[in-house]
């Protein structure tokens, strides 16, 4: 036990992680919390005065581009409504219900396979693929507890704050086409998309991979460190076009925005909006790429709001 004390106080960082989990500072300033967690998570100062990188201006845009309507948008059973109204309804997977707690679900009414989903956070997943064995109660413990978690606690991502906690289910998606489900996640910079992040398996994240590429998918030279990477790049996906489309109509009037998609069956499905990435501590290897990604991202001259609480 004296071994372990040692080694946590030999690491400051580990103490920080370790208290923002157990929750003991969520009492902190926005500002302050995002200045402690930068320096423990990216080993640096965070500027804000007169960010530069790619994760500075997240940080900067966490703080000081706030409005209602983001609420809605990373809201995952209120952004379908949101998406469907700009792109078309048929372009949503379909969704069985929705819920405020796990125990309201008849899962006996639900088809053999299914998906579960927190609408409030990131973490809050279960699949069914067959309910012959599917584990009731894992399900129930996993939803229940995400279900009382303030998501934007964890990294000040603001639009968090105010969504519901709900559970939805929808339809379980899937490409005989491909042994795993891949995304395809826009970069879009003031209404215009400028790379994608290609994922794979996203479902565990110790065996998932990504690959960065450019719009004519061709791989870019900068990768994250936190993933393993897709060494054999796939054959881009049949309606790229549309999706660089999709992207680029939802990112309008957006400094930064994260558009996320999926092809399945040869047809294109809107998965999620994100604002922050990773919460605005991506670590990108090499580090320059930081640099070079946030000469992309032009902000707001002024605060939309400032220091909203």
């Amino acid at each position: 036990m004296l071994k372990k004390i040692s080694k946590v106080i030999k690491k400051p960082e580990t103490v920080v992680l370790w208290a923002n989990w157990k929750g003991y500072l969520n009492w902190l300033p926005d500002n302050v919390y995002l200045n402690i967690m930068y320096l423990s998570r990216m080993k640096k100062k965070l500027e804000l005065k007169s960010p530069k990188t790619f994760n500075e201006k997240l940080q900067w845009l966490k703080l000081y581009d706030r409005h209602p309507k983001y609420i809605q948008m990373v809201d995952k059973y209120e952004a379908k409504e949101y998406v469907a109204n700009r792109i078309g309804s048929e372009y949503i997977i379909p969704t069985y219900g929705v819920w405020d707690s796990f125990d309201e679900i008849n899962i006996e009414m639900l088809p053999n396979q299914f998906v579960l989903k927190c609408t409030h956070d990131c973490g809050g997943l279960v699949i069914c693929r067959d309910k012959k064995n599917f584990d009731k109660e894992a399900a129930r413990e996993k939803i229940n507890r995400c279900l009382k978690r303030n998501y934007f606690y964890n990294g000040r991502e603001w639009p968090y704050k105010n969504v519901k906690p709900r559970v939805i289910a929808e339809t379980y998606m899937e490409d005989p086409s491909s042994v795993v489900l891949k995304d395809y996640k826009f970069y879009c910079f003031n209404g215009k998309p400028e790379f994608v992040q290609l994922s794979e398996g996203m479902e565990k994240h110790s065996t998932a991979s990504m690959a960065f590429l450019t719009l004519d998918w061709e791989r870019l030279p900068f990768e994250r460190s936190d993933f393993l990477r897709i060494h054999k790049i796939p054959p881009q996906p049949l309606n790229l076009e549309l999706m660089k489309s999709f992207a680029e109509e939802l990112s309008q009037g957006h400094s930064f925005l994260r558009v996320d998609l999926y092809e399945i069956n040869g047809r294109v499905y809107f998965s999620e909006l994100t604002f922050s990435p990773t919460s605005g501590f991506i670590p990108i290897q090499p580090p320059e790429y930081d640099l070079q990604i946030g000469r992309l991202l032009e902000l707001p001259n002024k605060p939309t709001i400032k220091r909203v609480m």
